[in-house]
């Protein structure tokens, strides 16, 4: 696939952007919905202090969603170190069980051979 200017379009990372927004824009319909519903619990604010309320409530709710995705991000990323490895380690002693296996038997023919 390629771009309109001929250049190769990475289809997975322009999904992981497309999914990026598409999460962003839903957390921010989560935040102005929570902050208008908190808005209107308290009925004592004018109309310009519950727009400022719901713009404030928004920015940190978004900035607390980023934090959350970074973090969540982070942990994602050790995981897969821990888990790569966890399992070299398990192919390299599943590899070195083969040859002693290999080595055994091999040893027995020989055995059986020269005894034979």
């Amino acid at each position: 696939m390629t771009a309109g200017d001929g250049s190769a379009v990475d289809l997975d990372a322009l999904l992981n952007e497309i999914e990026g927004h598409l999460l962003v824009d839903a957390a921010r319909a989560e935040a102005r919905t929570a902050a208008a519903d908190l808005a209107a619990g308290l009925g004592l604010l004018t109309e310009a202090e519950r727009e400022e309320f719901v713009r404030r409530f928004t920015e940190r709710y978004l900035a607390l969603s980023r934090t959350s995705w970074q973090r969540t991000a982070r942990r994602g990323e050790e995981l897969r170190a821990q888990y790569e490895t966890r399992y070299r380690q398990l192919r390299q002693r599943l590899l070195g069980c083969a040859l002693l296996g290999c080595a055994l038997a091999l040893g027995t023919v020989l055995v059986a051979l020269s005894a034979g």
